[in-house]
């Protein structure tokens, strides 16, 4: 045998190739091996080049900070005030109901528009202001009463609460003959008689000391077990913990 077939086979490209030479056998394994080694090197340079380019992934977009969507910050409550009492809107001769929805459930009040109308009126305008959503009952005590109605006592722990704010004014003076009982609703007098524009208590029991004073305007019909459940809390206590939120109120009525 003078001659010798020297074959290559190589990968390139996903292609499989074949070369086949036919060389003189004295010349064949030096040449045939030179063409191998040149070959493989090639192959891979070249299948190294591809990879790279195969496992280059295109550039993903990426936001740049600036473009994150930031949700917009809560603006701070702002307490409402009003430069006198409402005119009178309801009618004293309807029936008017107020359900104050609380973080402990919702407490129903009969409203005395016929008995009471200037602290209903001002009740129903208040509430349907939206005056009272977000309170708290600033000053609840066991057995006692249970008060809110300050636009400064909020949920809010970074708002201080006054105790004996009201919402720019005071009410007219109006009485009534109804008595202080447990479960009846009232508003609030400072020290000097004033009854106050916004401020008004449940009773937690019968009071017949306030005869004569804190114009009672409702009683509570439903839900005095939550009027009882809520949180202990001293008006003037700084320290104190914001009491139980009044999350809205509604008004069932003409």
């Amino acid at each position: 045998v003078h001659t010798l077939l020297c074959t290559l086979t190589f990968f390139f490209n996903d292609t499989v190739t074949t070369e086949i030479y036919t060389l003189p056998l004295h010349d064949a394994l030096p040449i045939c091996l030179v063409i191998m080694v040149t070959a493989v090197a090639a192959g891979a340079i070249m299948s190294q080049n591809l990879g790279s380019t195969r496992n280059t992934a295109a550039p993903t977009a990426t936001p740049a900070e600036d473009e994150t969507e930031t949700p917009p910050e809560a603006e701070p409550r702002q307490v409402k005030t009003y430069d006198a009492e409402p005119e009178m809107t309801i009618d004293p001769a309807g029936h008017y109901t107020a359900i104050i929805r609380t973080e402990k459930g919702p407490i129903r009040i009969e409203l005395f528009a016929d008995k009471a109308p200037r602290a209903v009126n001002n009740f129903v305008f208040l509430a349907r202001e939206g005056f009272y959503d977000g309170l708290t009952f600033h000053f609840v005590r066991p057995g006692l009463v249970a008060q809110a109605g300050d636009p400064t006592c909020t949920a809010d722990p970074g708002v201080t609460c006054i105790g004996n704010y009201g919402p720019g004014y005071t009410l007219s003076p109006e009485t009534d003959d109804e008595e202080h009982l447990a479960g009846t609703v009232a508003m609030a007098e400072d020290s000097t008689g004033n009854i106050s524009g916004s401020q008004f208590f449940i009773a937690l029991r019968d009071m017949p000391e306030l005869q004569g004073h804190n114009i009672v305007f409702g009683r509570v019909v439903e839900g005095m077990d939550v009027v009882e459940s809520l949180t202990p809390r001293e008006w003037n206590d700084a320290s104190a913990a914001p009491g139980d939120k009044i999350l809205w109120v509604t008004i069932e009525g003409p």
